[in-house]
């Protein structure tokens, strides 16, 4: 193209960085970026947030966020990128900074930061964002909701997630049941798993993922007998299980003690669902060896 004359636009230019990115090649990212600086084409916000992907990418956090700072492109999308970077990269103290720097926020960006501390384990400073976010002039969405339910589950906060699943009913925000799945398990993990089958047995979306944190919930707090009942009906709904679903299964019949149907179980899973057993499901089947054949 260059080699004819003709100067390429801002969207072949992006095109060319983003395969860079996908080739996790840093250097060719960097010359492509000295060629947009020497050539004098005016940096548009989607060039802005190409190379800042891309040099994320390529796993380099300093080249992104030293062109973030020196680029005069800088729209709310573009915060949100750097932003993502940084937490992508694990740097939550940069990813607070430019949160808390930006001259306007959006949804995304509090979606953005909630997910971050959820991801590494920050659960208390996830849900005090989320907490922010509900005063603010910004309303939490799907995406918020299931980052900070996510949260209480990891963290065991049954009160805050109580408190969410009220907030999520006072302002009609799971009408399709989208976000059963995620309050079976928050009720699961923070003990009550009453709760947990009320929300499955209201559900107007019995899908893989409900299906999976009602058995796997029941499975976790000894009630195996229930949990491979509600198997049997999954099964009845063809509804195919997952991986997930099978260590919940087989932690079902370690609990009830069917030796012989859960050894069926194991051994016909690739035959009958298509799913090799792999580290996760190997290591429930080897407890459940332990506990009853040793």
């Amino acid at each position: 193209m260059r080699g004819v004359g003709v100067m390429p636009d801002m969207v072949a230019v992006a095109t060319v960085v983003s395969a860079s990115g996908l080739l996790g090649d840093l250097g060719v990212a960097k010359t492509i970026h000295c060629f947009i600086e020497k050539s004098g084409v005016e940096v548009d916000a989607f060039v802005s947030i190409t190379l800042i992907n891309t040099y994320g990418e390529c796993g380099s956090l300093t080249y992104a966020y030293r062109f973030f700072q020196e680029t005069a492109m800088k729209n709310t999308v573009v915060w949100n990128t750097m932003i993502h970077q940084s937490l992508e990269h694990n740097n939550l103290d940069l990813g607070k900074q430019l949160f808390d720097s930006m001259p306007e926020r959006d949804v995304a960006s509090w979606n953005s930061m909630i997910q971050g501390f959820a991801n590494v384990g920050q659960y208390e400073e996830a849900l005090a964002l989320f907490h922010d976010m509900e005063i603010s002039v910004f309303r939490p969405n799907t995406l918020t909701l299931l980052s900070t339910l996510s949260a209480c589950a990891s963290h065991g906060a049954l009160e805050a997630g109580a408190w969410i699943h009220s907030y999520v009913n006072n302002n009609d925000l799971n009408r399709d049941g989208s976000l059963d799945s995620s309050l079976i398990d928050m009720y699961s993990k923070c003990g009550d798993i009453a709760k947990a089958i009320q929300i499955f047995e209201e559900s107007p979306k019995r899908d893989l993922f409900t299906w999976t944190s009602i058995i796997c919930g029941l499975a976790m707090h000894g009630h195996g007998k229930k949990a491979l009942c509600y198997f049997s009906e999954m099964n009845e709904s063809q509804v195919s299980p997952d991986e997930v679903t099978m260590v919940g299964v087989l932690s079902a019949y370690a609990h009830v003690g069917l030796i012989e149907q859960g050894r069926r179980y194991f051994q016909s899973m690739e035959k009958v669902f298509g799913l090799v057993p792999r580290l996760s499901i190997m290591v429930v089947w080897f407890i459940f060896l332990g506990e009853w054949v040793v």
